[in-house]
């Protein structure tokens, strides 16, 4: 058997070398630390997240009282400030869930109002007046005037159609959700929504609510009615100076 031949070795320059060499160095120190940094991090969100049984006391204590108050507030007659001056109300959310009794999320959920800043049209009766006197510190409302009916549509504006969420930007959309009610167009949805037509219950349906900004300085996040200084309730006709600063 032929001997095999030993082929030359090829030579790399000493700086090629040193380069490589400095480049797996750097990989390898690279991927240690992320190693180590990724080892912290999950300890670190484990820890976290254990939640200590005085925390679950509080957090259980509160949404107990949370419900409590409820109940108590719907025992209570209606005030004056139930007793709505028009068929329109525009409703916001404006308190958050960390102390909030599942009852109360199911109401506010029935209201459409699933997150914080989110307002809805709703037509202001005996349902809808019992369902706002049970979550009463999570939101405001009043009286909006066709201004702000007409501007919070066109500009916060949204339907939905065949479980999509679909821009008011074309009459043929609105036609073809709304149209055998005779709603053909933009302006039929505002002027409907603010006179309170008799589709007002099919149009509030097919809108999504309105997703308002937070704007500086408009509310303080206090659930003291607002007669009393706080943000929440009924604010009649003042709800349109809230609405300016949060469309």
């Amino acid at each position: 058997m032929a001997e095999e031949v030993a082929k030359p070795l090829t030579y790399i320059p000493e700086v090629i070398l040193k380069k490589r060499k400095h480049k797996e160095e750097s990989i390898a120190l690279t991927r240690k630390t992320q190693l180590e940094f990724g080892k912290q991090g999950v300890k670190k969100r484990k820890v976290e997240d254990i939640k200590r049984p005085e925390q679950f006391i509080k957090e259980f204590r509160d949404k107990e009282l949370d419900l409590i108050r409820m109940k108590q507030r719907t025992k209570r007659p209606k005030s004056a400030s139930f007793e709505p001056k028009s068929n329109l109300l525009f409703i916001i959310r404006i308190q958050g869930k960390n102390d909030m009794h599942p009852r109360t999320r199911k109401v506010l959920y029935n209201l459409k109002l699933r997150r914080n800043f989110h307002g809805v049209f709703m037509k202001a009766n005996a349902g809808v007046l019992e369902m706002l006197q049970k979550v009463e510190p999570y939101v405001t409302f009043g009286y909006p005037n066709l201004k702000n009916v007409n501007e919070l549509i066109r500009k916060k504006g949204y339907g939905k159609l065949n479980n999509q969420t679909v821009p008011l930007i074309d009459n043929n959309i609105i036609e073809q959700a709304l149209g055998k009610y005779g709603i053909l167009c933009l302006e039929d949805i505002i002027h409907e929504i603010a006179t309170v037509g008799p589709h007002f219950k099919e149009i509030t349906s097919f809108l999504g609510p309105f997703a308002l900004s937070r704007a500086k300085g408009a509310l303080q996040g206090k659930k003291a009615l607002f007669k009393d200084g706080g943000d929440a309730g009924n604010r009649e006709d003042k709800i349109n100076d809230l609405i300016d600063r949060m469309n």
